[in-house]
């Protein structure tokens, strides 16, 4: 099989999107609460969709999912969806498997709409063939970590963690064979990189936006409001 140049590659992304997300503390799946009318996987997914460089978009659901075909981007033709699984790994392995042998990955949470154009690039030029790459952010705060019963252990130095992000992007095929592989011999894994990183592989930290928020709880949901407003602000007073 004749291996193509990296920049040749195809460009796709993966969009986990089968999870409850039950710190929501809600009955609608948190990819589909609404900010200013808008399904939060609709911020999302505009990123990817609008990215020249990437071919198509696998959105992975939940198989009961009623809400996603619902939307008006669930239209868009670069979407494609596929049945996911009972973990984030087991769905992103689903969106994998639909793809091509050959090409490069992105992976990007359902409920991270605050993704921007720069990052994305940014990310993109990034990734190498031997390496992968990560959105990241430093972390800031004082950080510690705790006892079993709710005690401090000790207070970790902070100097070179990182929130990781996403999108996270790999190899198509490294990867699919790498999850498959932790799959298979069942691993934990958080994200992606966790799985590269288990079979050795090197993946490069790109500096990303802390408003690159996942939202998780319900006051999340404001955070990513303001952020998205101020996003939209700046991008309309550039134009």
């Amino acid at each position: 099989m004749t291996t193509q140049p990296h920049s040749n590659l195809a460009l796709y992304a993966v969009m986990p999107a089968a999870g409850i997300g039950r710190r929501m503390g809600t009955t609608l799946p948190k990819q589909y609460l609404t900010i200013a009318n808008q399904a939060i996987i609709h911020y999302s997914l505009e990123p990817l969709l609008s990215h020249p460089d990437i071919k198509k978009v696998v959105v992975v659901l939940a198989e009961n999912d009623c809400w996603f075909e619902s939307l008006t981007i669930a239209n868009h033709p670069k979407i494609v969806t596929v049945v996911g699984g009972g973990e984030r790994a087991d769905s992103v392995m689903a969106g994998l498997q639909s793809l091509p042998i050959q090409g490069r990955v992105l992976v990007h949470d359902a409920a991270r709409p605050c993704l921007t154009q720069d990052d994305l690039d940014r990310l993109i030029a990034a990734q190498t063939p031997a390496r992968g790459a990560i959105l990241a952010s430093a972390v800031r705060d004082t950080m510690k970590r705790g006892n079993h019963d709710g005690t401090i252990a000790q207070t970790v130095d902070r100097e070179l963690l990182f929130h990781a992000l996403t999108p996270q992007l790999f190899d198509l095929n490294s990867l699919r064979t790498t999850l498959g592989l932790a799959l298979q011999q069942q691993v934990t894994i958080t994200d992606e990189a966790s799985a590269m990183e288990w079979a050795g592989h090197q993946v490069t930290l790109v500096d990303g936006r802390s408003d690159n928020i996942k939202v998780t709880r319900a006051e999340d949901l404001t955070l990513a409001e303001l952020f998205l407003a101020q996003q939209q602000r700046i991008m309309q007073e550039v134009k």
